[in-house]
């Protein structure tokens, strides 16, 4: 059997009379960057986020810098963050001259926001969290400065509690464009304000340059995509915990070794991704590999091992839990359109590989 990580195909042909509607709506209209597509497509999202504003931007990484250019993070302040984590996460503080500070991962694999708490200084600008996997971060309790969500994995579940939370729509996220974009959501009225003005090079009016910004606009045709796929996101959601749900229930039949983990469940995990810590794990890679089974590993390098990151100091050891996660994660399927006899072939080979 062939059971790929993500199935694009299957998820998009129930709505590709919509998305062509869609599309066809934009190139109509002659207007293909900003414009009403994108403004109806903020304006939903913000509701479905529970917040007041969103502003649509050209990537998740271009939002992460662009919440922090907002927010007024530059040269001389720190950020702190997690090491397990995709490189935008960190990149965006470093890009604007700020120091990347990391504290380590909790039993959640997020952020662990007392060690978080414990790394900040007098030059702390900003906490960047992360909902890893879907899974709800901790936020610091009380933090001396802006808290940040990454919420590139958490579409669907988790509703933004900090100053500023990050999305990316990268097609595999589970809300996805046909190509890049994202978005910043807040409650802050003059937070959204700031970030749109930067996010066309500072420019209002037209041609009248108020500060530094950069290009950070959403196509019109990836706010029509995902104004259509964010009224499917619910049934999405719940049919990606259906299968977190199975797998646990098969993982438990499975009578695996105690080494094999399951995520820790949470009744607001989006399951972006389904990851086992698993002993062995290029091993079983390889194993599922030749059975047809997709996987991909979240993240296979903590950041702060990273030679972009060198020249902070930072050596093996200095984070622990970080280290040995990424040592051991291993993603599984788990898109919606992921059949309930693929999720029971999938736990077959896994148990078979360690049964051997």
């Amino acid at each position: 059997m062939k059971v790929p990580l993500f199935d694009m195909q299957a998820e998009l042909a129930p709505l590709r009379g919509e998305l062509d509607r869609a599309i066809a709506r934009v190139l109509d209209s002659g207007t293909l960057v900003l414009g009403a597509e994108v403004e109806g497509f903020e304006r939903d999202f913000a509701a479905a986020t529970g917040t007041a504003h969103a502003v649509g931007t050209s990537s998740g990484t271009d939002a992460l810098l662009l919440a922090l250019m907002a927010l007024g993070v530059g040269p001389g302040d720190e950020v702190v963050t997690t090491p397990l984590t995709f490189i935008a996460t960190a990149s965006g503080a470093a890009r604007l001259g700020a120091r990347v500070v990391f504290a380590d991962v909790d039993e959640a694999l997020c952020l662990d926001p007392q060690r978080a708490l414990a790394a900040c200084g007098a030059r702390t600008r900003a906490i960047v969290t992360v909902h890893l996997h879907g899974h709800p971060a901790a936020l610091p309790a009380a933090a001396p400065c802006d808290v940040v969500e990454d919420a590139s994995h958490a579409h669907g579940g988790v509703r933004p509690r900090a100053r500023a939370a990050t999305y990316s729509f990268f097609p595999t996220k589970n809300l996805g464009a046909v190509g890049d974009a994202g978005a910043i959501v807040t409650a802050d009225a003059a937070l959204a304000d700031r970030a749109r003005l930067l996010r066309q090079h500072g420019m209002r009016p037209k041609y009248e340059h108020l500060a530094l910004g950069g290009n950070f606009r959403l196509d019109a045709l990836q706010a029509a995509v995902l104004r259509v796929k964010l009224r499917h996101l619910a049934a999405a959601t719940a049919a990606r915990r259906a299968h977190a749900e199975r797998y646990r229930a098969l993982f438990s039949a499975a009578a695996l070794p105690p080494e094999v983990r399951m995520p820790p469940h949470h009744d607001e995990h989006a399951y972006h991704q389904f990851c086992l810590r698993a002993p062995r794990r290029e091993a079983l890679r390889a194993h599922l590999a030749a059975a047809g089974v997709g996987t991909e590993v979240y993240y296979p390098q903590p950041l702060h091992t990273a030679p972009v990151f060198a020249a902070l100091g930072y050596r093996a050891g200095s984070m622990p839990a970080a280290e040995r996660a990424a040592a051991e994660l291993i993603a599984l399927p788990i898109h919606p359109a992921l059949p309930p006899d693929a999720q029971a072939y999938v736990v077959e080979q896994v148990a078979r590989f360690y049964r051997a």
